[in-house]
């Protein structure tokens, strides 16, 4: 039988944990669900977010240290094109850095990039060709 479709807990190595959590608390408006000296949870719609020490999670992974690991980017998508730009702003406001303004791409809608303050790179986006339901739950196509 096939695995089913699904990301359990998306995890982010950080330096300074107080500093990420002021980004994601203050720029989002997200609330920890859980917390400690190592990490910090946010539940998502469906799935957790962890953002941890790096060190600590180096450890736990059994690698020395966590450079020249594969690039990526998450992605933020909103219900509205006015909600991309006060959303790149709060992020900013809280520690973030301006990776890309606001702009339209190709296929339409409005995106911008941001930056956490360990560099993780966050599309905010509206995508007039996904929905967003009241569950915060993002389908493809209308």
């Amino acid at each position: 039988m096939p695995n089913p479709q699904l990301i359990s807990a998306i995890t982010l190595g950080m330096e300074d944990l107080a500093r990420s959590r002021a980004f994601y608390v203050e720029g989002f408006g997200w609330t920890p669900v859980f917390e400690n000296e190592e990490i910090v949870f946010y539940q998502m719609n469906g799935l957790m977010l962890g953002t941890w020490l790096k060190t600590s999670l180096a450890n736990d992974a059994k690698r020395g240290d966590l450079s020249g690991l594969s690039a990526f980017t998450l992605a933020h998508n909103v219900a509205d094109e006015n909600s991309v730009q006060q959303t790149v702003e709060r992020l900013v406001h809280a520690g973030g850095k301006l990776l890309r303004a606001p702009d339209v791409p190709p296929p339409g809608g409005l995106r911008g990039y941001v930056a956490d303050p360990d560099d993780h790179i966050w599309e905010i986006a509206f995508n007039p060709a996904w929905t967003i339901d009241e569950s915060g739950w993002v389908h493809f196509g209308v």
